[in-house]
């Protein structure tokens, strides 16, 4: 289910921490939460298979700037000083078309590791 093609759309809404990205009709609305633990970076990703970094205490991570890459990517700057990982335009539909399950695979890694996350 790739899509080469960038957003229609791209919104930053920095008051609620979401990246808003638009395909066709369809809203998705993308926490920096979730995109800085879904980061394509080698420090989330590691360099290799079974060398995944979870990502904790990213609650209250924000956004602070986009930058498109070439016309294949967007870079996204974090607050917390994260900016090298390059989304490209297939892993944020990616990332926005199975965030629902991407999510709780993500709290149950956290659950298993014993990880309380922080509520606002």
């Amino acid at each position: 289910m790739a899509n080469s093609s960038p957003p229609n759309g791209i919104t930053l809404h920095q008051k609620s921490k979401t990246l808003e990205l638009v395909y066709g009709e369809t809203h998705y609305h993308l926490t920096a939460e979730y995109l800085r633990v879904y980061s394509p970076s080698a420090e989330v990703r590691g360099h290799g298979v079974g060398q995944e970094v979870l990502q904790t205490h990213k609650e209250q991570v924000g956004i602070n700037q986009l930058e498109a890459s070439g016309n294949y990517a967007l870079k996204i700057y974090f607050d917390d000083g994260h900016d090298s990982g390059l989304f490209s335009w297939d892993y944020l539909y990616e990332l926005a078309t199975q965030q629902q399950d991407r999510w709780q695979d993500y709290l149950n890694r956290l659950a298993k590791a014993g990880y309380q996350r922080q509520s606002d």
